[in-house]
C-alpha cells in the first residue's frame, strides 16, 4: 500500500471513530432498563369543582362517590355510591361533566350535573339489604354493562365480590370467582384470622382498554386490588396489596394471575392508608394507581405509574409476610397532589375522561365525602400527556 493510501485510510478511520464517539455520547440518550418499563407521562392540573352539599336526587342523598368510569360514546360518567345500602338502596349515578368555554383559553370544570340514578339488585332482582354490600369501584365494559367491586363487611363474615350488572336495570348478571384466601374467616370473638381486613377489601377496579366500537363478546381483562394487605399478609411495614387479573369473554370468567403491589410506607400520623384506585392505560400492563392516606394533617394523595411486567405470580403463595424472593408490581411516582396547593378531600375515584378541546386526554378524580358535613364531593380535572 502506498504512503498516500495509508494516510487516506488512517484519516477515514479517525473520522469514523469521531462520529461513533459523537453518536454514543450525544445523539443516543442513555435510558435505563427501569425507565423503559414506564410510559413517558405527565399530568397538568386544570381545576376543581365541588358538588353542592346535602343535595338529593330522586329521593337519594348524593354522596359517597368512591369510583368513576367514563362512557365515551354517551359522553357521560358513572359514579358508584358506597353508603352500604343504608341511606338508600345500593346505586350508581350518571353524571355530565360541563367544561368551561374553550374560548377563554383556560379549560376547567364549570359544573357537574347529576342526570340519573340506577339501583343495584342481585341476580333475583332484589335490593341489597343494609351492610351486605360496600361498593367501592365501577368499570364500564364494551358490552355496556358495568362491573362493580364490593369490599364486603369482614367483621360480619360477608365476603368481597366483583360482579357485573346491567347498566340500564342495575340487575346482577354474573359474579367473578374469588379465591378462598380473600374470604374473611371470623372467630366467635369477632377476630379475623384470614381474608380481607375490615373496610380494606376490593377498593380498586379497572378494565384494560378495548376497541372504540363495542362488540358483543369482545374479550377484555379486568383487574382488582385490595386496599391493604390480607390478614395473613399483614405486618407492621408498608402493606402488600394483592392484585387480581381476570379474563372476561363468552365463557366463564378466568382468573389469570395475581401479583403483589407494595404500598408506600404510611405517612407519619396516618390513621388510614391504602390503595384506593387502579386505572389501566393500555393492554400492555401499564396502570395509574392512587394511594390515599388520612392523618393528623389531612389527606395525602399520590398518583403512581405501575407496571405488572416481570412481576411474580403470587397466587400460590399463602402469605406475603417477611422478605420473599418475589418481584412486586413496579411503580414510580407520577404526581404528589400536595404540589397542587389546594385542600384535598378523600379522593378515591379516578378515570380517563373525554378528549379536551386541544385533543389531549383528560383525567378526572372524585372524592368520597362519607356523607359527612365537614367533607366535600371534590372533582379534580387533569390533562394527561403521553410522549410518543
Amino acid at each position: 500500500m502506498t504512503r498516500s493510501k495509508i494516510r487516506l485510510v488512517s484519516g477515514l478511520v479517525a473520522i469514523a471513530i469521531a462520529l461513533l464517539t459523537l453518536m454514543t455520547s450525544c445523539a443516543i440518550p442513555q435510558v435505563t432498563a427501569q425507565e423503559r418499563l414506564f410510559l413517558d407521562l405527565s399530568l397538568e392540573f386544570l381545576g376543581e369543582y365541588h358538588l353542592p352539599k346535602n343535595i338529593e336526587f330522586k329521593n337519594t342523598p348524593v354522596g359517597g362517590l368512591s369510583g368513576l368510569t367514563f362512557d365515551r360514546h354517551q359522553n357521560r360518567f358513572y359514579a358508584i355510591s358506597d353508603d352500604r345500602s343504608k341511606l338508600a338502596p345500593a346505586r350508581f349515578y350518571t353524571l355530565k361533566l360541563i367544561l368551561d368555554d374553550a374560548s377563554t383559553n383556560q379549560i376547567g370544570i364549570k359544573k357537574v350535573e347529576i342526570e340519573d340514578v340506577t339501583f343495584l339488585t342481585d341476580k333475583d332482582g332484589l335490593s341489597y339489604p343494609p351492610d351486605t354490600i360496600d361498593a367501592e369501584a365501577i368499570a364500564l365494559t364494551p358490552q355496556k354493562s358495568v362491573f362493580i367491586s364490593s369490599e364486603g363487611v369482614a367483621r360480619n363474615g360477608i365476603p368481597p365480590f366483583v360482579r357485573e350488572f346491567d347498566i340500564n336495570t342495575g340487575q346482577q348478571l354474573q359474579s367473578l370467582p374469588i379465591p378462598e384466601r380473600y374470604i374473611p374467616k371470623v372467630t366467635a370473638e369477632k377476630l379475623l384470622t384470614r381474608g380481607i381486613q375490615n373496610n380494606l377489601g376490593f377498593e380498586a377496579l379497572t378494565l384494560s382498554p378495548t376497541g372504540t366500537i363495542p362488540a358483543k363478546g369482545e374479550p377484555f381483562r379486568l383487574f382488582t386490588a385490595t386496599e391493604s394487605a390480607l390478614v395473613q399478609d399483614a405486618e407492621p411495614k408498608a402493606p402488600k396489596c394483592r392484585l387480581l387479573h381476570y379474563l372476561i369473554s363468552d365463557g366463564p370468567p378466568l382468573l389469570i394471575s395475581e401479583h403483589f403491589y407494595q404500598l408506600e410506607p404510611p405517612p407519619f400520623g396516618a390513621i388510614k392508608h391504602g390503595l384506593a384506585e387502579l386505572l389501566a392505560l393500555d393492554g400492555g400492563g401499564h396502570f395509574l394507581t392512587l394511594e390515599r392516606s388520612l392523618g393528623l394533617l389531612g389527606f395525602k394523595i399520590r398518583i403512581f405509574q405501575a407496571t405488572t411486567g416481570g412481576a411474580t405470580d403470587t397466587s400460590g403463595i399463602p402469605s406475603l409476610k417477611g422478605e420473599l424472593p418475589i418481584e412486586p408490581v413496579k411503580k414510580k411516582l407520577l404526581l404528589d397532589l400536595d404540589e397542587l396547593g389546594i385542600s384535598l378531600d378523600n379522593l378515591e375515584g379516578m378515570t380517563l375522561g373525554p378528549r379536551l378541546p386541544d385533543g389531549t386526554q383528560s383525567l378526572l378524580m372524585v372524592s368520597d365525602n362519607n356523607f359527612n358535613d365537614v367533607q366535600v364531593t371534590q372533582f379534580l380535572l387533569f390533562r394527561m400527556r403521553r410522549e410518543k
